[in-house]
């Protein structure tokens, strides 16, 4: 299928991330199209809303064509994000920027394979200095999350193809040795909107696999918050979910894995965070969130 593009005019900015466009809300990624103001003539992607994809189905900015063309890539920047993709665009990464540590020296890495992990793990981790490492999976834009731009974080990495973030890698092992000199736990995860199949290994959750191989291999310390609901109406998600044990049987080494059992103080330590896990609260998901912060207690032990 081909993309669905429109013409339309910026009716409305919201904030640095989202707009309206002819009334509908939109989002912008203002680093790709430039700067939109209101009045702007854009392309907008709409075929996700069209296709009605629940929680992703809203228009997306595609270009600014009032003040978004001829614009020069970023300087030094010379390789494509996206590459050969209709929207490919030049963006300077970090592994141009200086010699990376050869070793993770026991780095916990906590790997999320649903992003509503990602906030309960971060409240068990009060007190040390927290990268947040965003891999293919999910959403690939890191802007995008709501969780983290609320997150008090020491680096957000974005890895190829994921884009945003204080830095972009190409992989994931650079990511890490990156976060390793910056903080004292990386949190890994898919962005929001994982990618599901209903199959053993369709999903977005393998990509977690590769951070768990790529961890041990370098001297980190991978820890899997598993994934457990209490409300899913799918059996595979029921309890734990097929996506933790997809996991567990890509990676190559050791790994620990999280349980609900050991997230007591999970609701006291996350009062006030955005909690959610496929549209549902911590009232009707609470092993989900329980599990997640437990890992994120795995992780802060292993530290101190």
């Amino acid at each position: 299928m081909p993309l669905s593009l429109r013409r339309g005019r910026v009716t409305r900015i919201v904030d640095e991330l989202h707009c309206e466009v002819d009334g509908l809300a939109c989002v912008v990624y203002r680093d790709v199209t430039g700067e939109v103001e209101e009045g702007d003539e854009v392309l907008v992607n709409v075929q996700a809303r069209e296709l009605g994809l629940g929680s992703g189905g809203f228009d997306i900015v595609y270009a600014n064509l009032t003040r978004g063309l001829e614009l020069q890539a970023g300087e030094n920047a010379h390789v494509m994000a996206l590459p050969y993709a209709p929207g490919q665009w030049a963006v300077r990464h970090a592994e141009e920027d200086g010699t990376l540590p050869e070793s993770l020296n026991g780095l916990p890495v906590v790997l999320c394979t649903v992003h509503s992990q990602v906030a309960p793990v971060w409240a068990a981790l009060e007190g040390l200095r927290v990268a947040y490492v965003q891999v293919a999976g999910g959403a690939l834009p890191l802007e995008l999350s709501d969780t983290v731009r609320s997150l008090e974080l020491a680096a957000r990495v974005s890895v190829a193809p994921c884009f945003g973030g204080d830095v972009r890698c190409v992989s994931v092992a650079s990511a890490l040795l990156w976060a390793a000199g910056r903080a004292d736990v990386a949190i890994c995860a898919v962005g929001p909107g994982i990618v599901g199949t209903a199959s053993r290994f369709g999903h977005g959750a393998v990509s977690l696999a590769e951070a768990a191989n790529v961890a041990t291999a370098l001297g980190g310390i991978p820890i899997l918050a598993a994934r457990v609901s209490d409300a899913d109406e799918r059996d595979r998600h029921r309890g734990t979910s097929h996506h933790t044990q997809a996991v567990l049987d890509l990676c190559l080494g050791e790994v620990v894995v999280s349980s609900p059992e050991s997230g007591e103080g999970w609701r006291e330590a996350c009062a006030g965070l955005p909690l959610s896990h496929m549209g549902r609260g911590p009232d009707e998901e609470p092993s989900h969130f329980a599990a997640a912060f437990a890992a994120g207690r795995l992780a802060a032990a292993s530290v101190r």
